[in-house]
């Protein structure tokens, strides 16, 4: 691996640790709520694509490196995903929000930011 894909995965990787803002037992606890569960693209009474990715990030949390290719393409997946879907915050009160509560699902708690 070129020093480049060095320093480009470590900076994915820094972040993806500055991005998500909940612990992976806190997404844990979060994603069996019916709130989780309630949001995201789905077909057919399948598990959404954000709720998945929850899962894939409690893994990704628990390691300590050694992070494999799909870890690091799934990191880049979900600071995009933050990155897009913060850009389109609603106004007013977002506790109760489908736009929070999807976030949420991809590790990133909004009101932790307030």
């Amino acid at each position: 691996m070129s020093s480049k894909s060095k320093t480009d995965e470590k900076t994915v990787i820094e972040d993806f640790k500055q991005a998500i803002n909940i612990s992976a037992k806190e997404l844990d606890s979060w994603l069996k709520t019916k709130e989780s569960q309630s949001v995201g693209q789905k077909s057919d009474g399948e598990e959404s694509i954000g709720h998945e990715s929850g899962r894939h990030i409690i893994e990704i949390l628990h390691k300590k490196a050694d992070y494999t290719e799909d870890d690091l393409s799934q990191m880049k997946r979900v600071l995009s995903y933050i990155h897009r879907h913060s850009a389109q915050r609603p106004s007013g009160d977002i506790e109760h929000t489908r736009w929070r509560y999807s976030l949420m699902n991809w590790g990133h708690d909004p009101l932790k930011e307030d």
